[in-house]
């Protein structure tokens, strides 16, 4: 016979008075069997019974009451003990009802290989167990190249891997744009370079200021000695720490610290997080954690944070944007995990307060963003992560595709999609000069070295996922240009038409795979890179159209009402031309003589719509 609802009612009610008044983690089991929600407390009795007593609870509680069949439960010693239980659990089983965070499988760090005559600084990810340095972890793949990337203008430490150091006859194309002395055809001294090395290890490390005393010290006994060129050498490279210090320090920041800022907005939830190491802040992640229906973001925050830290390192600092129930239990928890006392705060002032201002802002701007089409381009985006196997969803992705008429004005075209969707103002053309007409191995190269040189520049953001139209050749094109200028974790992929040219039908083709693959025509990870691709393709034909027309006689900026010809040679002058003016910000265009507020808004919108 079936049993009714007031029976299960009272069976459950009985199960809960039966429980002792010990901390430990009940897991609530529906009629299948299946584990639904999990969670953790000080006396089992109590919180258990909670459920089946109270009439106040909200809409997420009761949805799951209706459907528990059964209670099981852990007894620990200690609540922090059922905290971390708990937390294993969650990650294990997974359960509908508790907040699921869509973590990375490991975390990128910068890795100095100490323990060679010539070290290398370079991205790495996976277990710190071999000899050298680990400075991290950093929140994001694009934060390491970030950090590499200043740090190879600062100090001349090659970036190359050892098979390619090993191998080399002549310098590279690092050494010639100095950003390597190289090492690897004895061109510095071992002593020169390991001087180098330290110096990028102290800026690793916070020491910034020490760094430049030696430098400035350096500089100073050059200039004595006349040694004119050294000493400028030397000015230069003080100038550019400066500039990234005072980019990356964080004023008063003391040992590690992290920022966290949670906003919830009917079932959408997003968690901000600052990571600050030394005073050095390397950058911010953005979670969009699975939100059970009428969780608040404080209970978020609670439920974020040993789900995030538990297994990871945990700094000596967390700021919250909210209060939290049970926090001096969760900072016991992640203090022993740590080995090392961890402080929780939500009530900070002064420029701690900013600081946690500053999460909340991005915090919300990345739900609203969210909001507007999460749901079709993040499911996308989840599908590409699982059909290519990467350890994280691509922040980034830029798509390059030629286009000419029998190698008449070739032009190649670079498209960048995030996850919001097209990033139109990060677009480019490429003007193909001096190949072979209808060479499109050739033109690809040339467009990928001119793009990914200015990326190595610091001129824009490294892709995470780099998209070519095109097969095998293409692909090997894009893998010859990243070794050359030592691009690292970009992973390439190649998309190409079948023999049909249907939709549906395209094969990929990994840069670190001999085999191709094919998706299946409903794949919302294909749809992603059909959409990447044929924005590439249309932006290509575009500009190919328009090189190979008649050239444009009249400016764009003739069309603007209120702009006369001595107010656009002025703006002309001012930004260097055409291509500044588009570049220019509201505010930069109203300081130009005789433009006023409104009309560089007009000017603004004329360039972005």
């Amino acid at each position: 016979m079936a049993e009714t609802e007031q029976q299960r009612w009272l069976r459950l009610q009985e199960t809960a008075r039966s429980l002792p008044e010990s901390p430990g983690v009940y897991r609530m089991v529906d009629q299948g069997g299946t584990v639904i929600y999990v969670g953790k407390a000080r006396s089992l009795r109590r919180r258990v019974g909670s459920y089946f007593t109270r009439s106040d609870q909200g809409p997420k509680t009761r949805a799951m009451v209706a459907q528990v069949a059964d209670v099981q439960v852990t007894l620990t010693h200690t609540e922090a003990e059922a905290l971390i239980l708990e937390n294993n659990l969650i990650k294990d089983l997974r359960p509908r009802y508790n907040v699921l965070l869509r973590d990375d499988k490991s975390y990128p760090y910068i890795y100095v290989s100490t323990h060679q005559d010539f070290p290398r600084l370079g991205f790495y990810r996976g277990a710190r167990t071999g000899p050298g340095r680990y400075f991290g972890p950093f929140p994001s793949a694009s934060a390491v190249r970030d950090t590499l990337n200043h740090l190879q203008k600062i100090f001349p430490v090659r970036q190359c891997e050892d098979s390619f150091f090993q191998n080399r006859s002549r310098p590279c194309l690092q050494y010639q744009i100095k950003r390597c002395t190289a090492p690897c055809v004895g061109y510095v001294d071992r002593e020169a370079y390991q001087r180098d090395v330290r110096h990028a290890v102290l800026f690793l490390e916070g020491e910034s200021n020490r760094v430049i005393d030696e430098l400035v010290e350096r500089m100073e006994r050059a200039s004595e000695n006349l040694q004119f060129e050294e000493a400028a050498r030397l000015r230069d490279r003080i100038a550019t720490l400066r500039r990234v210090q005072e980019r990356q320090y964080v004023a008063g920041a003391r040992g590690d610290l992290d920022v966290v800022a949670a906003v919830q907005e009917e079932d959408l939830a997003c968690v901000q997080l600052f990571v600050f190491r030394n005073g050095q802040n390397l950058g911010n992640k953005t979670f969009f954690p699975r939100l059970p229906e009428g969780m608040s973001a404080q209970e978020l925050l609670a439920e974020f944070l040993p789900r995030y830290y538990l297994g990871r390192q945990i700094p000596g600092e967390i700021l919250l944007s909210e209060a939290v129930e049970g926090r001096a239990v969760i900072a016991e928890a992640l203090g022993e995990a740590a080995g090392h006392r961890v402080r929780i705060s939500d009530s900070v002032r002064g420029e701690r307060r900013r600081w946690v201002d500053m999460a909340l802002d991005n915090a919300r701007h990345a739900l609203r963003a969210r909001a507007a089409d999460h749901a079709t381009m993040e499911r996308r985006y989840e599908a590409l992560q699982d059909e290519l196997g990467l350890n994280e969803i691509p922040e980034r992705i830029e798509c390059f595709d030629i286009s000419h008429t029998r190698g008449e004005a070739t032009v190649a075209s670079c498209v960048v999609f995030n996850r919001q969707g097209a990033v139109k103002s990060d677009y480019r053309r490429f003007n193909i000069r001096d190949v072979d007409a209808g060479d499109d191995y050739a033109a690809m190269r040339q467009a990928l070295e001119r793009r990914f040189r200015r990326l190595k520049d610091g001129e824009g953001v490294m892709p995470d996922l780099l998209l070519i139209d095109g097969g095998k050749g293409q692909v090997a094109q894009a893998r010859s240009v990243l070794d050359e200028l030592q691009v690292d974790d970009v992973t390439v992929l190649g998309i190409a038409k079948g023999p049909e040219r249907r939709p549906g039908e395209e094969t990929l083709f990994l840069m670190d795979s001999d085999e191709s693959a094919e998706l299946e025509p409903h794949s919302p990870a294909l749809h992603l890179l059909q959409q990447v691709r044929d924005e590439a393709h249309r932006f290509a034909i575009t500009g190919h159209r328009q090189r190979r027309g008649k050239s444009r006689t009249r400016s764009s900026l003739e069309d603007i009402p209120g702009l006369g010809p001595k107010r656009r040679q002025a703006l002309l002058r001012q930004f260097g031309g055409l291509q500044g003016v588009s570049r220019a910000g509201v505010e930069d265009l109203a300081q130009v003589h005789g433009i006023s507020e409104a009309l560089a808004r007009r000017i603004y919108e004329t360039f972005h719509g």
